[in-house]
């Protein structure tokens, strides 16, 4: 069998989708190599949602090929689905997956050689058309792609495991989106908005909770839409309800929720429950609304606004993450200052700052003024400015508090300060003292804050309620 090294580029999905491909493997007798330089196959786990994204892909396969000229490359994920051409012609790249074909990997994994020999172009690829075939080395490889519109389920989150994050495991309930926002490629490389069942999810948590894992992270490309495909509907508020009810997981995490999504009633429930982290990260993008209306956002600042105060009235210590684009098509000072100002004046904990790319097939990529490159990257340095100060304020506010923490796998840095890193209900990376185990929860008084993190002093070390395979 031959020995594989997944890559992962981009969001939870994504990497949620990277340990589906993994325990995929691993069930077919596959073995996990320590790095690319050792496997026989690769497998990058692909992002596009900027340009940057892309080019980091395309420095990666330069760098495993250049580094071991035999290994085999397979390329997948969102980059494959919406330029899988661009792909194939790099040099070193075996195959070119898109998401519309990401269950077939296991079975091109095991058509090829571990010993690293080119098959000859007449061999056919496993369950796949005989058209498609192992190319030489200088012509274009095999690409695999289909209409991802016409996915109808979340194929791959039945099968995770959390393999690919030994602490928290990512469980990938709903896929697609059918919004269109004028600057997003996601639609198209991701397909429409489906949902895992609800029996399934349930079923899923459970199973991971019993394997050990304390705190389960909840993604999707647009979560807030869970289950609105289904038949019957079922809401995503019913489902966390389910959650909470007929599972033991200790804590729940949601990755990402679309600021119109965040109600009173789901603001309710995580103030209602210890079991929620109390984390809302509500993608912003701009606070001028002549720039949310040209990126067909469906709300205006003054929705977002209204979301953040209710959450602070009933969580004042939680975290409030946002992404933000700087430099969209047509942003002027003024729109820029609106939304450095609207940011200043409300308790954010951190920002995701994205300089903003034309992505090929949105609407703006093709809008009138189109901003310098130049003044995009000033202004995405003025906004991670100021995500830094907010992120500092917010460290200084938890000094002195008690805060039940999730230790973590330490960092070789750590490990060298002597800290064990951990994780707070919301969204605070903190150093423990010591040398603890991961997956612990820890009752810790804070005492200081670092450039990045807070300092503890662990407390009462509650004992582990399964241990970790």
């Amino acid at each position: 069998m031959p020995t594989f090294h997944i890559e992962q580029f981009g969001c939870r999905a994504t990497q949620a989708d990277g340990a589906a491909i993994e325990r995929q493997l691993r069930d077919q007798g596959c073995a996990p190599a320590g790095s690319s330089a050792s496997a026989d196959v690769v497998v990058l786990n692909t992002c596009t949602v900027t340009a940057a994204a892309d080019s980091q892909a395309r420095d990666a396969i330069r760098k495993i090929h250049a580094a071991s000229p035999q290994t085999r490359i397979i390329v997948t994920g969102c980059y494959a689905q919406r330029a899988p051409e661009e792909i194939a012609a790099l040099p070193g790249v075996t195959y070119v997956v898109g998401n519309s074909h990401k269950a077939q990997i296991p079975n091109l994994l095991l058509s090829i050689s571990p010993a690293k020999e080119r098959i000859s172009t007449d061999e056919p690829l496993i369950n796949l058309s005989p058209a498609l075939a192992f190319g030489t080395s200088s012509a274009p490889a095999p690409i695999l792609l289909g209409d991802i519109f016409a996915l109808s389920e979340v194929l791959v989150a039945p099968i995770l495991g959390g393999e690919g994050n030994h602490t928290r495991p990512t469980l990938k309930i709903q896929d697609g989106c059918n919004s269109r926002c004028s600057f997003c490629v996601i639609p198209f490389v991701r397909g429409k908005s489906r949902s895992l069942p609800p029996d399934t999810v349930v079923a899923e948590i459970q199973r991971l909770a019993r394997s050990g894992y304390r705190e389960i992270v909840l993604s999707g490309i647009n979560l807030g839409t869970y289950g609105r495909d289904l038949s019957p509907r079922f809401e995503f508020l019913d489902l966390l309800r389910r959650i909470l009810d007929e599972t033991p997981v200790e804590r729940l995490r949601i990755s990402s929720i679309e600021p119109l999504d965040v109600t009173q009633d789901l603001i309710d429930l995580f103030a209602s429950s210890d079991r929620i982290a109390q984390h809302f990260h509500m993608p912003l993008q701009s606070a001028s609304d002549r720039i949310l209306a040209a990126m067909h956002r469906w709300y205006r600042a003054e929705h977002y606004s209204r979301r953040v105060e209710l959450i602070q009235q009933q969580l004042p210590h939680a975290a409030i993450g946002a992404d933000v684009i700087a430099g969209f098509p047509g942003e002027t000072e003024v729109d820029h200052a609106a939304t450095l100002r609207f940011i200043e004046e409300r308790p954010f904990t951190y920002l995701h700052v994205f300089s903003y790319s034309p992505r090929p097939g949105t609407k703006a990529a093709n809008l009138p003024a189109q901003l310098p490159g130049h003044v995009i990257k000033r202004r995405a340095r003025e906004l991670r400015a100021l995500a830094e100060e907010k992120s500092a304020a917010f460290r200084q506010t938890q000094i002195g508090r008690s805060l039940r923490i999730l230790t973590l796998h330490a960092s070789d840095a750590c490990a060298e300060n002597g800290v064990t890193p951990a994780l707070s209900t919301n969204y605070l990376q903190v150093h423990v003292p010591g040398d603890l185990p991961p997956n612990q929860f820890v009752e810790a008084t804070i005492a200081a804050s670092g450039p990045k993190e807070l300092l503890a002093r662990a407390r009462d070390l509650e004992p582990l309620a399964a241990e970790l395979i």
